[in-house]
């Protein structure tokens, strides 16, 4: 299969980063939204990041302007009719997420591939909502886009072999390294880490130490880049909140119970970096 037109739902930071690492590898990228101010968001997001890339001599200003020259914007989801794969990055939500499938398995023409980057619901739960559930996949990037390589492809139940082959392919045009995953609740790098950050967000509940005295444990520690603390501010706590109810729900074990102080938090809408407010205050 050849990918040559790639179609992202939903201009955050994911499918921001997601739009940017596939215009960079020459893809055509349409980038949809609901609103066009969400749009423009995403387009200033992806200009300011390749911007930091040219001022540190990683990119030159023809390759920045070839790059968003290949990125187009839509608020209408037919736009996405031609694109050779979709890749939905909207909101941690299972119902929205069959809804935005239900109505990319019409528009979309027969062929085109329909991923998700989702961090934690079943891909098999996803493709049984399309009449084509052999093409749907799991694509699931980590933040921030740009910065990291893995990607984890997940396979539903029903995806073909010759999918799975195609979408590893585009995941390592687009630079990245793809990693064979099986569809299970958080599958495996959100299977790890969201139990960690949960078990900070604890210390910091029960007052063991501050959310800065928690990450300096973490990354002098550790050896880890950023603490706990700071990772779920940058991922939004109602992310990791909606990941750990994920978890707790699928497994009904306890040790993937929420934080109540993660709860409260998301419920007063301190989400993190996009709030200005999470674990730490931002400008």
């Amino acid at each position: 299969m050849n990918i040559e037109q790639v179609g992202i739902v939903g201009a955050g930071q994911m499918g921001a980063g997601i739009a940017q690492v596939c215009a960079a590898a020459d893809l055509q990228v349409i980038l949809f939204d609901l609103n066009h101010e969400a749009l423009e968001r995403g387009i200033t997001a992806i200009s300011s990041s390749l911007k930091r890339l040219v001022s540190k001599d990683k990119l030159s200003q023809a390759e920045l302007e070839a790059t968003l020259k290949k990125v187009s914007l839509s608020t209408d989801l037919s736009d996405l009719s031609q694109a050779d794969i979709v890749i939905e990055a909207a909101s941690e939500n299972e119902q929205i997420k069959q809804n935005i499938f239900r109505q990319l398995d019409e528009v979309c023409k027969p062929t085109a591939i329909l991923a998700t980057n989702t961090s934690s619901i079943s891909i098999t739960r996803l493709a049984a909502v399309t009449s084509r559930p052999g093409q749907v996949i799991g694509m699931h990037f980590m933040n921030p886009v740009p910065m990291m390589t893995l990607v984890e492809v997940i396979r539903a139940l029903q995806t073909d072999d010759e999918i799975f082959r195609a979408v590893s392919k585009l995941a390592k045009q687009v630079g990245k390294t793809p990693v064979d995953v099986k569809d299970a609740p958080g599958f495996v790098a959100n299977r790890i880490l969201l139990p960690m950050i949960n078990e900070g967000v604890f210390c910091l509940h029960e007052g063991l130490a501050s959310a800065e005295e928690i990450d300096i444990v973490m990354k002098l520690g550790m050896s880890h880049p950023m603490g706990p603390l700071a990772l779920a501010d940058l991922i939004g706590l109602d992310t990791c909140l909606s990941i750990m109810e994920v978890l707790y729900n699928s497994f009904k074990d306890p040790k993937y119970r929420p934080c109540p102080l993660l709860v409260q938090m998301v419920d007063a809408g301190y989400l993190g970096r996009k709030s200005g407010r999470g674990f730490y205050h931002y400008e």
